[in-house]
């Protein structure tokens, strides 16, 4: 007797109209992408910014990069890449969203603080005697 329930696969999510909704991670990568909702955007930012913070505070960190050089340089770099990946891969309206500088702003203080946890502990784990 075999008996055990059959397997259900899951249902992909559908909006009200029927159409399939999209992820918000598969919208990120799309350069086409239409982004209804505000605040989904906008999380995209933040969370970017988390991620760029990480990856160069242990680049920082395992580089022996100090002072003026290394936080100017991140702030450039995180900027820098979220405002080319604002304007010019996903060619989004800025002023939709509060203008340009509230999109670069978008998170930084955080990510900074992020940034430079990372970096302090990843500097001095390898580089501190």
């Amino acid at each position: 007797m075999s008996g055990g329930r059959r397997k259900e696969e899951p249902s992909q999510p559908q909006l009200a109209n029927g159409a399939l909704k999209v992820s918000v991670w598969s919208k990120v990568l799309r350069s086409d992408a239409a982004w209804e909702d505000k605040d989904e955007f906008l999380d995209v930012i933040y969370w970017f910014r988390q991620i760029i913070a990480v990856v160069l505070g242990v680049i920082w960190g395992v580089l022996p990069l100090r002072g003026f050089l290394g936080i100017a340089g991140f702030c450039l770099i995180n900027a820098g890449v979220l405002y080319l990946y604002f304007s010019n891969y996903l060619q989004i309206d800025e002023e939709e969203y509060g203008g340009t500088w509230e999109l670069t702003k978008e998170g930084f203080m955080t990510s900074f603080a992020l940034f430079m946890v990372i970096w302090i502990i990843f500097y001095t784990a390898i580089h501190y005697d």
